[in-house]
């Protein structure tokens, strides 16, 4: 039956069903779309066999809200969404968003905070004893002991705290069936222990064999931000689903236990889950709310590999798809964007060709599907290994396929690119082929600062990197005709930066004439580097102290800076400029970021009185301002300026 998955009792019965085996709760609304979690997990089970139920956004506050299909014979599925419930509902400065673009209409609040906890415990509450796996982006990156950036708090693992019984992490195709088929061949929930990408609680570590690690405690982690720091590395390095080591992480009363990885798909595998019958669409009851936004962006957009090896610290990419690279086939990416174009609404445009790093369409290296990626280097960062293998010729064939196809008038790509990997790449052809085809006016790129100081935390390359790409880039333009620019995606407030760091950051706009619209404060999600450095004030890769701007005044400084030409932010830059013993750069020299405030005379720089000024006691230029305008109106001002005071 080629249609949506049932999210109703009737829908349940259209199809013949009694029952469900399993009833998907999720924080989004129903979206049967590849770029969406649940869509695929659910869509997955329904090719192995088994009858899936969708829940989307129930009343948390009403236990029989998740009673849609009764009780499912083997277990229910949590997912929060497509994204963390907490990023989804608070700004970096914890502010309520006034949208939910996976809600209809945007309407916020149809989720609770921190949804896979809350849902887990609601289905706990009706049905104590069914089993309950949660997944998606919120649990996997909470499968350990996490830092909670908006409770401030070092916090337990997702699964206790949800109650569930087992955690699937990571994108969950291998996990979610080989649970299902066990589950479904008897087999108790609380013996589901063997199964690849998951976590599991366990009384004792007795039944554990081979090779695995204890971390230190939950106790000893609220007790010790160091340990804490050292813990959270050791997790970061047994992220590959071969060299990856099975974690152990005590609790007063139970262990917390977490398998290596699910191994990356193969090409043939990308392939069967992106064929999958989805509508690719919302469900049709949304209609009258207007919809779901969050489908704009990703309707005419092509997805062509999964995982990251670039390794930038903010990223939970590493956590959550691991760094391995997995790619569909030409011909699956071809028949995906056939049928696009006979959509009524295409209009020959596609909007992306990527994933994660769209230029990424093979492994780093040729050991990595068979040995992993190195536990402890990384590709790229600080400089590109000397195994890397750089390669664009794929890429460059899928890209020149597209753009043949009948109705296509132009593919762009909008996923981050790695500017660094372009410039390891001997050849020019992509960088050229890119300018000229999938480029109009403007390119993203995200370097995300000009300090090294900073990007050596941000685990991003040296400022030269960005420069040199910066003038290949304007030659090769140049060189076609083109007046294309880049847009630097900027990043104020990282671990490492000062305000030294952040002034100089403002510099480098002033030199280059940018004006950014849109600045990234750093946001700590958990699971990331970058958080691990907010949170114990050391570097975990080395244990060195970081600098880390705490005070939300301060993180205001510093995102001031980088849109210092804003009005709206000069009483912040002057203050930062003056925190920083850098008034150099208050005044009316081109290099200057502001213009001096007006200050009590003896504060001014001194010079010799014009007679305008000895007469009036206001400045020369105002007083002249005021002369023409009166001429300009045939008046003559209605009375002179009146001279100021003496004290």
């Amino acid at each position: 039956m080629n249609d949506f998955l049932p999210i109703s009792r009737e829908d349940m019965q259209k199809r013949g069903w009694d029952t469900v085996d399993f009833a998907f709760v999720i924080g989004d609304a129903y979206v049967d779309h590849p770029s969406f979690g649940p869509a695929i997990i659910s869509r997955v089970l329904e090719e192995a066999g088994y009858r899936v139920g969708m829940i989307p956004q129930p009343n948390w506050k009403d236990p029989d809200s998740i009673n849609v299909f009764g009780e499912p014979r083997l277990g229910f599925l949590v997912c929060a969404g497509n994204m963390d419930s907490m990023v989804n509902h608070y700004s970096v400065s914890k502010k309520r968003r006034s949208k939910d673009f996976y809600t209809p209409g945007g309407v916020m609040g149809k989720r609770p905070d921190h949804a896979t906890v809350v849902y887990g415990n609601l289905i706990r509450r009706r049905y104590p004893h069914k089993p309950v796996i949660i997944g998606g982006i919120e649990a996997s990156l909470r499968r350990m002991a996490h830092y909670d950036y908006w409770d401030d708090e070092l916090k337990r693992s997702g699964l206790l705290d949800s109650q569930a019984d087992i955690l699937s992490f990571g994108m969950g195709e291998r996990s979610i069936v080989a649970i299902a088929d066990a589950l479904n061949s008897g087999i108790p929930v609380k013996d589901i222990t063997f199964i690849a990408g998951t976590v599991y609680k366990a009384k004792s570590l007795d039944s554990l064999t081979g090779d695995y690690r204890v971390l230190p405690s939950y106790r000893e982690l609220k007790a010790d931000k160091l340990q804490y720091a050292r813990s959270f590395y050791i997790q970061y390095t047994n992220t590959d689903p071969f060299s990856g080591k099975v974690l152990c992480e005590p609790y007063d009363d139970v262990y917390v236990i977490q398998n290596p990885m699910a191994k990356p798909l193969t090409q043939e595998e990308m392939d069967k889950v992106y064929a999958l019958p989805y509508q690719r669409t919302y469900h049709p009851c949304y209609e009258p709310y207007g919809g779901i936004d969050a489908i704009k962006e990703v309707k005419f957009s092509l997805i062509s590999n999964r995982g990251c090896f670039g390794g930038c610290s903010f990223c939970a990419l590493t956590f959550h798809q691991g760094r391995i690279i997995q790619t569909r086939s030409h011909e699956s990416i071809l028949a995906e964007a056939k049928a696009m174009i006979q959509d009524p609404d295409f209009k020959g445009y596609i909007h992306d060709v990527g994933g994660p790093t769209a230029n990424f369409r093979r492994p780093a290296c040729d050991k990595q599907l068979k040995a992993g990626a190195c536990p402890n280097k990384q590709c790229l960062f600080p400089r590109p290994c000397a195994n890397l293998k750089v390669d664009h010729t794929d890429y460059l064939a899928l890209l020149r396929k597209l753009r043949a196809l009948p109705g296509v008038k132009k593919v762009f790509i909008r996923s981050g690119i790695r500017f660094d990997y372009i410039m390891a790449d001997p050849d020019d052809t992509f960088l050229r082929e890119m300018c000229r085809y999938h480029v109009s006016g403007q390119l993203k790129v995200a370097p995300e600062h000009v300090a090294d100081a900073v990007l050596s935390k941000l685990g991003k390359p040296p400022n030269s990197v960005y420069q040199a790409f910066c003038k290949k880039y304007e030659r090769i333009n140049r060189s076609l005709g083109k007046e294309q620019y880049l847009v630097p995606y900027l990043m104020s407030s990282h671990p490492g930066s000062t305000l030294k760091e952040a002034i100089a950051l403002a510099e480098y706009l002033r030199d280059i004439g940018c004006s950014p619209e849109q600045v990234q404060d750093f946001y700590p999600t958990p699971s990331t580097i970058s958080t691990c450095m907010y949170y114990t004030g050391v570097d975990p890769r080395t244990m060195e102290p970081v600098y880390v701007a705490h005070n939300p005044h301060e993180k205001a400084m510093q995102r001031a800076l980088i849109q210092y030409r804003n009005p709206k932010n000069y009483d912040l830059v002057y203050e930062a400029l003056v925190t920083a013993h850098r008034t150099d750069l208050i005044g009316f020299d081109k290099k200057c970021l502001i213009r001096p405030k007006n200050r009590p005379a003896a504060d001014k720089p001194q010079r010799p009185l014009t007679e305008a000024e000895k007469k009036y006691g206001i400045s020369f230029e105002k007083y002249d301002s005021i002369q023409r305008a009166a001429a300009q109106e045939g008046t003559r001002p209605s009375k002179k300026p009146k001279k100021h005071k003496k004290h």
